[in-house]
């Protein structure tokens, strides 16, 4: 083709830093991390009050479901303070050590908050009930009364704390979405009520009956609902952390308005992956149609890429390659996208 420059690499500079911020977007970043954050510290103060109540009224009633709780509510009060440090660490600029932001250290720590729920929440769990099996002791009934009512206590606190969680998400365009931190905290205060729920039932089977297998199913029970929880955490965490491209819905538009453009044959390959909450970097191998001047390619890449960013903001990080070679091995090419 007469139109590709000798160096076959066109344009390599990221549509970020071609454009000005609007200013609208860092605004709805910045809100958005506000209210997780007010989510998340609300989060914390349930949990940090309930810890503390459920371990002494724990120790009073000597009771494994009780305990098993507080290991639960130290857990997550454990991970609170790790989301609340994303949230502060992923909005750092990006420097020359980091050129493409901080992002992903939400995905990190939200995987140490994963770690968390499955050692001190889960294994401690199953820990307390296997000891409580073993154990011969028995409990007073005023004991497990205060103990109920602690629980009791907890299960509203939790509940709150949870309905704060599912309002952010009903509130914020598109849900979820892709946020760790919000993901967690409604994982930890969905677990949490269901957690309380089965300690409740437990202890009260343990006080009508005076058999301590029901206790103990429960506190082991929790144990293993909190290693699912924390199984699955840990599972998205690894998969953002190691490079998680865009939902397949997103690339297929982003190849097809590529494909679109008239100065573009073929697109012979497309990557992605996410950088972040807000951030996506968009790799193209392209072939440009013949006949276009080699003068005015750069200005046509310029503007395809501003064009891409502006249609996805969160496409912050757009290379383009003009080359003739094969797609890059892995890379998802759709057959339409590639006919000549």
């Amino acid at each position: 083709m007469t139109a590709k420059p000798a160096t076959d690499q066109l344009s390599s500079t990221p549509a970020s830093a071609e454009r000005a911020p609007s200013g609208q977007a860092p605004r709805d970043k910045a809100s958005k991390d506000q209210e997780t954050r007010t989510t998340v510290w609300v989060a914390l103060a349930a949990n940090l009050v309930i810890a503390l109540a459920k371990m002494a009224g724990g120790l009073f009633a000597g009771s494994p479901a009780l305990l098993s709780e507080a290991a639960h509510s130290i857990a997550d009060s454990m991970n609170e303070v790790f989301l609340l440090a994303a949230l502060r660490r992923s909005r750092k600029p990006a420097d020359p050590q980091h050129p493409f932001g901080y992002g992903k250290e939400r995905y990190f720590w939200s995987l140490l908050a994963a770690v968390g729920i499955f050692v001190t929440g889960g294994c401690f769990s199953i820990f307390q009930g296997l000891e409580a099996l073993r154990s011969e002791s028995s409990e007073s009934t005023t004991g497990y009364i205060i103990g109920l009512v602690v629980l009791g206590v907890a299960f509203f606190a939790e509940g709150g704390s949870l309905v704060r969680a599912l309002w952010q998400v009903r509130r914020q365009e598109g849900g979820i979405g892709s946020d760790p931190a919000l993901r967690t905290v409604i994982a930890e205060d969905g677990t949490a009520v269901l957690g309380v729920t089965l300690a409740m039932i437990g202890m009260g089977l343990h006080m009508a009956t005076g058999e301590v297998v029901y206790e103990a199913a429960a506190s082991m029970a929790i144990g293993l609902l909190l290693i699912a929880v924390a199984y699955r955490l840990g599972k998205e965490a690894k998969e953002q952390l190691i490079g998680e491209s865009v939902d397949p819905e997103l690339r297929g538009e982003i190849a097809h308005f590529l494909a679109e453009q008239p100065e573009i044959d073929r697109v012979a390959s497309l990557l992605t992956m996410r950088l972040g909450m807000d951030s996506t970097l968009v790799a193209a191998r392209i072939d440009l149609a013949p006949g276009r001047d080699s003068e005015v390619v750069e200005l046509v890449m310029e503007r395809i890429k501003s064009d891409v960013a502006e249609r996805w903001p969160q496409a912050d990080q757009v290379f383009l390659d003009v080359t003739e070679a094969p797609p890059l091995p892995g890379a998802e090419v759709d057959p339409d996208l590639t006919a000549s």
